[in-house]
């Protein structure tokens, strides 16, 4: 089974990648969601962020319209592309999203 998953922004442009996932259903970034890279804390170096991005704290790399500028650049984060998309994750809706994610890094930082 795999989860066919889309970058921010994106909705099955050509550029979405399959990925090995317990779940059988397709999950699609919502464009303007962002919830992935606000939410929560990234330990690895991104733009203007050389020790990680807090939570809560808006990746550098979104737009004014919460999608992403780095998405198929090389500069394009490696924790970024490792993320899969999925119900667990993104749940029914944006809020939803912030809250399950809220949930999970509550859950991994001690």
């Amino acid at each position: 089974m795999t989860t066919a998953y889309t970058g921010p922004g994106e909705r099955a442009s050509g550029l979405s990648r399959a990925a090995p996932s317990a779940y059988s259903v397709t999950v699609e970034c919502r464009p303007g969601c962002a919830a992935c890279c606000i939410v929560i804390s990234i330990s690895s170096p991104l733009p203007g962020y050389p020790e990680g991005k807090p939570a809560g704290i808006p990746c550098p790399g979104l737009t004014s319209d919460n999608l992403c500028r780095l998405w198929g650049t090389d500069a394009y984060p490696g924790v970024c592309r490792e993320f899969r998309a999925g119900p667990e994750y993104c749940g029914a809706d944006n809020a939803d999203a912030r809250r399950l994610l809220a949930a999970q890094e509550r859950a991994t930082t001690g």
